[in-house]
């Protein structure tokens, strides 16, 4: 009986035995893609602007469920909405040695310092939603975001239809911008502007600065009203949290945003789109979050030591009154 046992357990663990070299043997056999079996020992370091706005939350939780997905180690710092913060950040990144460095600056200037160590490090930096000013070379190896600029001649190419649409005479404009100095406050600033340069109607009466935040718009907004009253005829504004504060405000003052101020906003996150669809916005020009798939796939070449495009930019729509919205799904942030 005992002889039996001991037979059947032998045999046991024979089979056990070659199903475990079997194993072994095939996975050495697998091609390695590294799009589609990347290194899970790969260790990225991501330093955030902050969590000001729908779109800046959908951005961050994009990035960390792609890493999960690409089985990316991630190292996640949230800069609190100030420079120093993050500068901090990527020196615990190069401490750290992790493999690459992405982040989305909060301002352009003042990075040559930071970069260069990361560069002394060997350590490659991807700039993520922004851009940076500096004429250091070779600091970051690429960009990926919006086309910023482009987003901005997307706004002013509306407004124009708009103002034909309406048989408009005169165009008097009031612009809340983004982070004063920013990538995204720069280019949808100078876009706008150039798309509506030739167009003697258009006259922008003034221009502060909303942070990128929902109460700093309601703030611009009263001020505006407070000093141009019924004399605005469109609010330009750089993202929708500003815009969302805004519409409030023009609400407040017995005026009907979408009807008597012609309202141009830039993310198209679902809240603003709900609106949208109210008739409270007019225009939304799209900046996606959905950044990560990007990031990630550049991490992995960089990881591996191949060259990368300088920029990438997501493809982006324009969402207006001048379409069917009915159709428009969820957006997901």
């Amino acid at each position: 009986m005992k002889n039996r046992i001991r037979n059947k357990i032998g045999r046991t663990l024979c089979v056990i035995s070659i199903l475990l070299i079997a194993s072994l043997l095939s996975a050495c056999g697998k091609k390695e893609n590294p799009q589609e079996e990347p290194d899970p020992g790969i260790l990225l370091g991501f330093s955030q602007i902050g969590s000001e706005s729908a779109w800046r939350v959908g951005n961050t939780n994009d990035i960390m469920k792609k890493a999960e997905e690409y089985k990316i180690s991630l190292m996640f710092e949230d800069a609190k909405q100030k420079q120093e913060n993050q500068i901090a950040a990527i020196r615990r990144f190069i401490a750290y040695k992790v493999d690459v460095i992405a982040f989305s600056p909060i301002v352009e200037d003042g990075w040559d310092n930071v970069l260069l160590e990361a560069k002394n490090a060997g350590i490659p930096v991807i700039l993520v939603d922004r851009d940076i000013s500096t004429e250091e070379e070779g600091l970051t190896t690429c960009l990926i975001g919006a086309d910023f600029y482009q987003e901005g001649v997307k706004a002013g190419e509306y407004l124009i239809r708009k103002a034909d649409s309406l048989g408009l005479d005169r165009v008097n404009i009031v612009e809340i911008t983004g982070t004063v100095n920013s990538t995204p406050m720069r280019q949808r600033q100078a876009g706008f502007a150039d798309a509506i340069a030739g167009d003697e109607r258009m006259h922008v009466l003034e221009s502060i600065d909303g942070d990128f935040i929902k109460s700093r718009g309601a703030e611009c907004m009263k001020m505006f009203l407070e000093e141009y009253g019924d004399e605005i005829d469109v609010v330009y504004s750089h993202n929708d949290e500003m815009t969302l504060g805004a519409i409030p405000v023009i609400e407040e003052a017995g005026l009907v945003p979408g009807k008597d101020i012609v309202v141009i906003s830039i993310d198209g996150g679902q809240d603003a789109i709900d609106v949208l669809k109210q008739g409270k916005i007019n225009c939304i020009v799209e900046c996606t979050p959905r950044l990560g798939k990007e990031v990630m796939e550049t991490v992995i070449r960089l990881k591996n030591g191949e060259t990368v495009e300088k920029t990438i930019h997501p493809d982006e729509a324009v969402f207006s009154d001048e379409q069917d919205l009915t159709k428009l799904g969820p957006r997901g942030y």
